[in-house]
């Protein structure tokens, strides 16, 4: 942080970023005095002083009310987001006042989560109790964008190899495979090349999955396109759909099987042939070295113990 960054921040009173909220939202400096127990002429001098302050006009004051100027639109979109990370921060701090001794922020794909986490993830709760695990599911990219803007601790998902400054450890393999009805055609193969499943409809995932990334990567490189039915947003869907003769799809095996005793009972699984068809999933984070204390207990348990050092990696 620069002298001139420090010195900004002293002359940003939060008690005023809630009340210009508070007048946004309300767009009125009466109701929004009525709102917050507070004199309108004090919150009108508190917003002249943060006018001043920011050296630009905040708001158009009118006799219905006010409306935001330019300035005053980019103010109220950085002003929530302190106002939202205070209150966070004051959660997770209640938090300890309460017992709880770390708190993990994890986001993960769709693959990790169901294949693979609740197991892993019950396991290290039940070995430290006072450890708290915040997890979200979202797609790798997001995963990558979450950790890389500091929204999550930690990261599980795929990535490609590149330079993101991002460090990542191997969690776990995950392999790729065609689900299809039983009474398929494809379903008496043992395997199949991905390409010879392009005849048939297709059940897919959200366009910015990291499957349907590879499949559709992997169409144009045989100058075929992909018959897609239908985009579903999770694996359970997938498999409700294909069962019912929408088509077929691409999902990972290990999902797979663990839903065939429910969902999937009347699919089977085809493997893929194809090279990107084999995964492996990743742990990421800014740096590993400098996360805090629980969350560097949570990697060690989750890290397999195949690599020692850190790979730099790229959305």
């Amino acid at each position: 942080m620069t002298s001139s960054e420090r010195s900004f921040a002293r002359r940003i009173d939060l008690t005023s970023l809630q009340l210009f909220v508070a007048v946004c939202e309300l767009g009125s400096i009466g109701r929004a005095a009525e709102r917050e127990f507070i004199a309108a002429s004090a919150i009108s001098k508190r917003l002249s002083d943060l006018e001043a302050t920011l050296g630009t006009p905040l708001l158009y004051r009118h006799a219905r009310g006010v409306d935001l100027t330019p300035a005053g639109e980019s103010l109220l979109h950085h002003a929530r987001s302190v106002l939202y990370s205070l209150e966070k921060m004051q959660g997770e701090l209640s938090e300890y006042a309460d017992g709880v001794r770390g708190h993990v922020r994890v986001h993960a794909n769709i693959s990790a989560i169901v294949q693979f986490l609740p197991e892993d993830l019950g396991a290290f709760t039940r070995e430290h109790d006072a450890i708290k695990i915040d997890l979200e599911e979202h797609l790798s990219s997001e995963v990558v964008r979450a950790v890389h803007e500091g929204a999550a601790d930690l990261g599980v998902c795929h990535v490609a190899e590149g330079s993101n400054e991002l460090q990542s450890l191997p969690y776990r393999d995950d392999a790729l495979a065609l689900i299809v009805p039983a009474g398929h055609m494809l379903a008496s193969r043992r395997s199949i090349a991905f390409v010879d499943s392009l005849d048939y409809d297709h059940v897919g995932l959200h366009n910015n999955s990291s499957i349907y990334v590879a499949m559709h990567q992997a169409a144009l490189a045989a100058n075929r396109s992909i018959r897609l039915r239908i985009h579903v947003t999770g694996l359970d869907a997938m498999c409700r759909m294909i069962e019912n003769g929408l088509g077929v799809g691409v999902m990972p095996l290990r999902a797979f099987e663990l839903m065939q005793g429910g969902i999937g009972r009347g699919l089977t699984s085809v493997a893929l042939q194809d090279a990107w068809a084999a995964r492996q999933i990743r742990l990421i984070a800014r740096d590993f070295s400098t996360l805090p204390v629980a969350a560097r207990m949570l990697v060690k348990h989750l890290h397999t113990p195949a690599a020692a050092t850190p790979a730099q990696l790229a959305a």
